[in-house]
């Protein structure tokens, strides 16, 4: 059960990294700094960030003309949330 709480708390984390960096991204867009590059915001989510890009992109409405984060994104928070329920399937057996 201690396992359990260790991943959703790194999950978490990395969701919160990659929600901020979205929203984060956004704000120096909007003021014309220098950007995170998409490469960062596509790492960010594909190491179990998913929910946090995806919410990113959707609360902040950052990068939603851009088809391959509205194709990528989801599919990355898919494949990981397939990943994790059958890693606690494999886990609890």
């Amino acid at each position: 059960m201690q396992t359990i709480w260790i991943v959703l708390i790194i999950l978490a984390i990395l969701n919160l990294i990659s929600f901020s960096l979205m929203a984060y991204d956004k704000r120096c867009a909007r003021e014309g700094k220098w950007r995170v590059p998409e490469k960062t915001l596509f790492l960010a989510t594909a190491c179990f960030g998913g929910l946090g890009g995806v919410l990113g992109m959707t609360l902040c409405r950052h990068k939603t003309k851009h088809w391959y984060f509205k194709v990528f994104f989801p599919v990355l928070l898919a494949v990981q949330i397939a990943l994790l329920a059958a890693g606690y399937f494999f886990l609890m057996k």
